[in-house]
């Protein structure tokens, strides 16, 4: 945005004060220290408009020039870091379970959770997101991605048995880690969704806790379902290990409240500095104002005043 100023505007008195001066000062006596001043300013018939017009156009330029105008341009630099998270979802059997919505209990729970995990990938529009699945194996769904219309089209189509109908969370919890290796985000996370407890994974729980304590991703566990469908002392231990946090939901309603309060947790951050330019004018008016007031000098020694 840019906008006209001037730095010194009581300066802009000083027009009046010569206006009035004109009318009503009359000249004593002549300069001593400076004779060419009285040459300047002295009155005779031969007079003519244009010397009038070059003397008050000198003079007005010249306080403008000491009033200073300048054109302020001010706009924000606003940035945002963003994050890298990638999204691990439990697909197997035990996904099929109905009523864990109470407002439409033939829902399955995998209904539920594709649905709550579209609507928070919609929010976070400053961020890539990614997405792993699994089950018997865990596979990537999705990389990293920008594309968030892209990245729900995906979670729509994933289907229960996708992936077989067992459980393997430290083999999908290694994909997740695996996608984020090259990510140069300053901040990554991991968040980890399941139903049920690890019964399929080829790579032990010590492994997997020892990866994620020595990887700078942040690591948020869901527990969805009754406390005994998943093992909430091994979520804790991984959010632990991840320096994130571990959550337990029974119903469609509190797993939304969970991604909500993941949502500010990690809100991305935002850098916003005010930027402001200023572009000072004074050199115009005051080379109209030498200009003028040297025309008008060469004028009047033209005419012999």
């Amino acid at each position: 945005m840019s906008q006209f100023s001037f730095e010194y505007p009581l300066f802009l008195l000083l027009i009046l004060l010569f206006y009035i001066c004109s009318k009503w000062c009359k000249e004593r006596s002549r300069a001593i220290f400076f004779p060419h001043v009285g040459t300047l300013i002295a009155k005779t018939a031969k007079k003519s408009s244009l010397l009038s017009w070059l003397k008050w156009i000198g003079i007005v330029s010249a306080v403008i020039a000491l009033a200073s105008p300048v054109i302020t341009k001010s706009y924000s630099n606003s940035k945002k870091e963003g994050r890298d998270i990638v999204l691990v979802l439990d697909s197997s059997d035990s996904m099929r379970q109905q009523g864990f919505d109470p407002n439409d209990i033939f829902k399955s729970k995998f209904d539920v959770v594709k649905e709550v995990v579209g609507d928070f990938i919609k929010k976070r529009k400053n961020d890539r997101i990614g997405m792993v699945t699994f089950a018997d194996v865990a596979f990537i769904a999705s990389p990293l991605t920008f594309e968030k219309e892209f990245l729900t089209n995906i979670t729509k189509m994933q289907k229960l048995g996708m992936a077989g109908k067992r459980t393997a969370i430290n083999d999908a919890l290694v994909q997740a880690y695996n996608l984020l290796s090259k990510s140069k985000a300053k901040s990554k996370i991991v968040i980890l969704l399941t139903d049920g407890i690890d019964n399929m994974s080829k790579i032990p729980f010590s492994d997997v806790k020892s990866m994620i304590e020595k990887r700078n991703v942040k690591l948020y566990t869901i527990g969805i379902g009754g406390s005994r469908d998943y093992d909430g002392r091994y979520l804790q231990a991984l959010a632990q290990a991840g320096k994130g946090k571990a959550f337990g939901a029974r119903n469609a309603q509190a797993l939304n409240q969970i991604y909500n309060e993941i949502d500010k947790l990690e809100a991305s951050k935002l850098n916003d500095k005010k930027v402001v330019e200023h572009t000072y004018l004074y050199i115009y008016p005051l080379f109209l104002a030498v200009l003028s007031l040297l025309l008008f000098v060469y004028f009047r020694n033209s005419k012999g005043v």
